[in-house]
């Protein structure tokens, strides 16, 4: 599918102490190693483990408060409409509060959020963000970049409280982080199959 828009970018669109209340809400929440779909975090190998870390190495919080909805809804709506998707979605999946630690060099190889299969509820994911919950300067590395377009500037898209929203079926990746923390919030949008 070509598109005009592969991604739609608000810049400092959160403001700075709900992020911080995002961040204080995940750090009171039970974390996890962020893994690949068809992993149990709490029930794997270390073979599967280490074939995971390769992958994706991060660690991440589920979340779902409706305060947190409120700030999301209005700008995947404003997106999906400026940039001209216009994808169906009537369905948000539980957030997910991740975190990357530069001293192990936390990471997030190419991948999409969709695929084939739809999800419990018959419905696949369409659209998802990435909300900037820190500022860049508190750490290195770290940039979120797609392979099939220009990626955004790594200094605009790690300004605290900006968001990325994007087609779920883009190939994209998160660099790995070289010191400091990142931490940010990110979100899936689910709609009806593809017709």
């Amino acid at each position: 599918m070509q598109l005009e828009n592969y991604y739609w970018c608000f810049h400092g669109a959160i403001p700075s102490r709900i992020c911080d209340d995002i961040v204080a809400y995940g750090k009171e929440l039970k974390e996890q190693a962020g893994v690949t779909f068809g992993y149990d975090p709490d029930n794997m190998t270390p073979n599967e483990l280490k074939k995971v870390e390769k992958e994706r190495s991060s660690n991440v919080v589920w979340m779902d408060p409706v305060w947190i909805y409120r700030e999301l809804h209005p700008l995947v709506h404003e997106a999906n409409a400026n940039a001209g998707w216009n994808f169906q979605w009537d369905y948000s999946e539980s957030c997910q509060f991740t975190k990357y630690v530069g001293s192990k060099k936390q990471h997030y190889d190419w991948h999409t959020d969709s695929g084939p299969r739809k999800n419990e509820n018959g419905k696949i994911r369409k659209l998802s963000m990435t909300v900037a919950l820190v500022d860049g300067s508190e750490y290195e590395g770290g940039d979120f970049a797609f392979s099939e377009c220009t990626s955004p500037d790594p200094v605009v898209s790690k300004q605290k409280g900006t968001v990325l929203v994007f087609p779920s079926y883009l190939q994209h990746a998160v660099q790995p982080v070289t010191s400091g923390t990142r931490r940010s919030l990110v979100a899936w949008f689910e709609g009806p199959k593809w017709v």
